[in-house]
């Protein structure tokens, strides 16, 4: 009997095991199909998911439904947005849920999402992107009651890693919540029922440009009360912390059809001091539990009406300490009388009345006093400000005081007595006159050093004066690495820079003893391993996924506008050494003009004017050299361009007198010119010059081709040269010069590669071509004036040169020239010869005054003579 009871108990097990094995297969199909169906039948936008499926062990004895991947993207006018993507939702239901009809919606008891993003947006017009449920006006009371796949009976759920997003486009705020843990647990199939909920994030808010939070950490444990009936939503039990601040919130919330009706108190459950430590991010305040603190600190809050698409609730948030003090234990020093009495009100529901009032903020280190009160109005149509601010701070001390963490340890002192009056509006319309700024700001003995700075750098002294129409920086003495610089001059729209992301305006005059380039350039990027993709670069978003760089490509910054006028005594860049620099740079639109910038250097005067750009993809840049009288080897050898453009100047000494006309493409990370990018043209003179043939593989393979030239004793003084370069390769256009009585032409290509195809061509006379070719012209009168054209082919490359020359041919051309100009003098001779023996010579005057009727016996005469000639010729023995 135990046996059948043990062999029945182990079928049944075994016909179970198989059939939760076999259960997700066997209903995967249904979970899918009605998992498309709850999401296609409800909204109007692009849906997809990975894969929907089942298990039946991971929350036995519940099923378990995992969802991967899905994404929800916007139709217009938000086409291409994300309205929410998760890379993993995971359902718990009864298994008995599996076995309902078609039309029977399943009852979930748990949900939970990882990796989540949430986007709600809103357009100009105010149109959100979260409206994408299907409308249809035709909907009847039947269509109402449809049944829907899933029912919301949950009694837990958890969202791990979501990012919120909320941005309306119209009043330019935007909100991002992220790193959102949240989990809750209650039984959902009450109408009423307490809520135990958990929540950590952190919080972003910016509003027109104008940061408010950055990263600041939140977290909130509460139990709420929920009428899920009426939807209001009850504070009870809670405990919240803004970074390390702790609150509490009394009162509730309830969804109306008009929006959210706000009824809430907020306060500190302390008076402690300790709060407003904990109001400051702990990664910058430390740990606040050994800090010695007295006096108080407060906030007190009260929201308290309608959230609308017109109106915000009504708020007063009070913050306060009176005569406070706190001190770090392991630190020197401590900040004292501390005074804070600040108010933010609306008393109207309009979010433009929101005003703040920043009555008193005071506090003492040492002797040091400093003392700020401002005010803030219309903050969101015009905001109106009203600031000043007074007093001393010795920088080293704050560092003596509160735990700053620096690679260089604060140092200076920072004086400031300033007052201002302004609104956005005349910031924006550039309205100065209606910009009240008064007083001055001054920095002494201060060292500053960042990520963005490869040296730190020390600000001797800095004076800036503030009038209504701009800022006057009277004096900035500084110095980084071997670099010093003296900064004078103004800025004309500072507040438009700092509060509307307006361009920074102003003129300079810069003076510099020694400036060292390399002192403001960062060492080379070390390439950086790309990281895993976040759940972030994995949303189709309309923003390019996030991506890694091992470099990062220049870019001159885009808010500057302004004009710099500098003086260096000498300036070092790379390998090179100017002196008396001088010139105006005029920083506009992503680009640098240079204007007549003049620097003493390779042993002569170097001008230029040009512009640098690095607006488009790739950078780029035009520019006009006056080089004159430079020394050339250190020209063609130390700048690259140049030596690429003329690799043959390397081995000529002497003076070089030239103007420049190049432009071309950057290299977008080291910004030196793409050889093969370059197109202009080179016109210049040599002066005092000789060549170092022994150093040229080319010209020592042409003067063994060419036996009747030293190339040593080439004369190049005076010598003028213009060439073209485009599309990597150099056109030399006819050059003529001269070698003792020899004159010489050379013309044709190179390219930046090294290659090249030349003509130089030598008009040479005979008397250099040979001993046969000397006796052939003898003492002739003409021996002087003979002279053949000689042309040396050159191609191959600077490094091999290649060449051949017609020199044979055109000897040998050349000395068949002249045996045949002496046959034909021979020829000539014994013709002149014959005349005389034959009687025809005389004068030709003569001949032609013969008379007509003579003619006859004259010819008779001549032909007896010839005959009496000829016979003596023929019967000669």
């Amino acid at each position: 009997m135990v046996k059948k009871i043990l062999k029945w108990t182990g079928i049944v097990l075994l016909v179970l095991i198989i059939a939760l094995i076999a259960a997700p297969f066997l209903f995967k199909g249904k979970i899918k199909n009605m998992v498309a169906k709850a999401i296609n039948e409800q909204v109007d936008a692009t849906v997809a998911f990975e894969d929907v499926s089942l298990s039946l062990f991971s929350n036995f004895p519940m099923a378990s439904v995992t969802v991967d991947k899905l994404s929800v993207i916007n139709k217009a006018p938000f086409e291409g947005d994300t309205l929410v993507y998760m890379d993993k939702i995971d359902l718990t239901m009864s298994v008995n849920e599996l076995f309902k009809g078609d039309g029977e919606p399943m009852s979930l008891k748990s949900l939970a999402t990882k990796n989540g993003v949430v986007n709600i947006l809103f357009n100009e017009n105010g149109v959100g992107n979260f409206d994408i449920a299907i409308k249809n006006d035709d909907t009847t009371a039947a269509d109402t009651t449809k049944s829907k796949p899933f029912a919301l009976n949950l009694q837990d759920y958890e969202i791990e890693n979501l990012r919120f997003r909320y941005f309306d486009a119209k009043s330019k705020i935007n909100m991002v919540i992220d790193s959102l843990y949240h989990e809750g647990h209650g039984n959902f199939e009450k109408s009423k029922l307490d809520l135990d909920t958990e929540t950590s994030a952190n919080l972003t808010l910016d509003m027109d440009k104008t940061n408010y939070m950055r990263n600041v950490h939140l977290k909130l444990d509460a139990v709420l009360g929920l009428d899920l009936e009426n939807s209001v939503y009850t504070f009870k039990e809670n405990k919240a912390l803004v970074n390390q601040l702790p609150l509490e919130f009394d009162g509730s919330i309830a969804i109306v059809e008009e929006g959210q009706q706000y009824n809430l108190t907020f306060k500190t459950p302390t008076s402690s001091f300790k709060n407003f430590l904990g109001l400051i991010p702990e990664s910058y305040s430390g740990s606040i539990e050994s800090v010695q603190t007295e006096g108080d600190f407060t906030i007190d809050g009260k929201v308290n009406g309608l959230y609308s698409e017109n109106t915000v609730p009504k708020f007063n948030i009070a913050i306060a300490s009176h005569n406070a003090s706190f001190k770090y234990p392991n630190l020197p020093k401590s900040i004292q009388n501390i005074v804070i009495d600040t108010k933010i009100v609306n008393e109207t529901g309009l979010l433009n009345d929101t005003y703040v009032n920043l009555d008193k903020l005071s506090f003492r280190i040492d002797k040091d006093v400093f003392d700020a009160k401002a005010t803030i109005r219309n903050v969101v149509e015009n905001a109106m400000v009203d600031a000043d601010l007074k007093g001393t701070i010795n920088l080293g001390n704050l560092g003596n005081a509160y735990p700053i963490k620096m690679d260089i340890p604060l140092a200076g002192i920072l004086k400031a007595d300033v007052s201002t009056k302004f609104d956005m509006k005349a910031v924006e319309n550039s309205q100065y006159e209606k910009i009240d700024n008064r007083g001055s700001l001054s920095l002494s003995g201060f060292t500053y050093s960042g990520d963005g700075l490869p040296k730190p750098i020390q600000i001797d002294e800095a004076s800036v004066q503030f009038n209504p129409n701009r800022v006057n920086l009277s004096k900035f003495n500084a110095k980084t690495g071997e670099s010093d610089i003296a900064v004078t001059g103004t800025l004309d729209n500072f507040y438009g820079f700092m509060f509307k992301d307006q361009n920074l305006q102003g003129n300079f005059n810069m003076n510099s003893n020694k400036l060292m380039v390399s002192d403001f350039m960062g060492p080379e990027p070390v390439a950086a391993a790309k990281p895993e993709a976040t759940t972030e670069e994995a949303t189709p978003e309309k923003v390019q996924p996030k991506t890694v760089a091992a470099t990062e490509a220049v870019k001159i910054p885009a808010f500057l506008d302004c004009t710099i006028t500098a003086k260096a005594n000498t300036v070092v860049y790379d390998n090179l050494n100017m002196k008396n620099v001088s010139g105006k740079m005029i920083i506009k639109d992503e680009a640098v003009t240079l204007q007549n910038l003049k620097t003493s250097m390779f042993d002569g005067i170097i001008t230029a004017n040009g512009n640098v750009s690095t607006k488009g993809a790739v950078p780029t840049f035009t520019m006009d050299l006056d080089l004159s009288t430079v020394d050339i080897p250190q020209t063609f050898t130390q700048l690259d361009m140049l030596k690429s453009i003329a690799p043959i100047a390397d081995v000529i000494t002497g003076k070089l007198s030239a103007v420049i006309n190049v432009s071309g493409n950057l290299d977008s990370k080291e910004m030196t010119p793409d050889l093969n990018s370059l197109t202009g043209g080179l016109g210049g003179q040599l002066l005092s010059t000789a060549l170092k043939a022994g150093n040229s593989k080319l010209l020592s393979a042409l003067d063994q081709n060419v036996n009747f030239i030293d190339m040593d004793k080439l004369k190049l003084d005076n010598l003028k040269a213009n060439l073209t370069f485009d599309n990597g390769k150099v056109n030399i256009k006819p050059i003529d010069l001269n070698y003792k009585d020899i004159p010489i032409q050379v013309s044709g290509v190179h390219g930046f590669d090294k290659s090249m195809s030349y003509n130089a061509t030598f008009d040479v006379p005979a008397k250099y071509l040979g001993s046969d070719v000397n006796k052939l012209l003898g003492n002739s009168a003409d021996a002087n004036n003979v002279s053949v054209p000689v042309t040396a082919v050159i191609t191959g490359s600077f490094t091999n040169p290649k060449v051949k020359t017609d020199l044979s041919s055109a000897v040998s051309s050349l000395t068949k020239q002249l045996i045949a100009n002496q046959k034909e003098k021979l020829i000539e001779k014994g013709t002149d010869k014959l005349k005389d023996l034959i009687g025809l010579g005389g004068d030709k005057k003569d001949a032609d005054t013969t008379k007509t009727n003579d003619s006859k016996d004259k010819k008779d005469d001549i032909k007896e003579k010839a005959k009496g000639i000829l016979g003596g010729f023929l019967n000669k023995d």
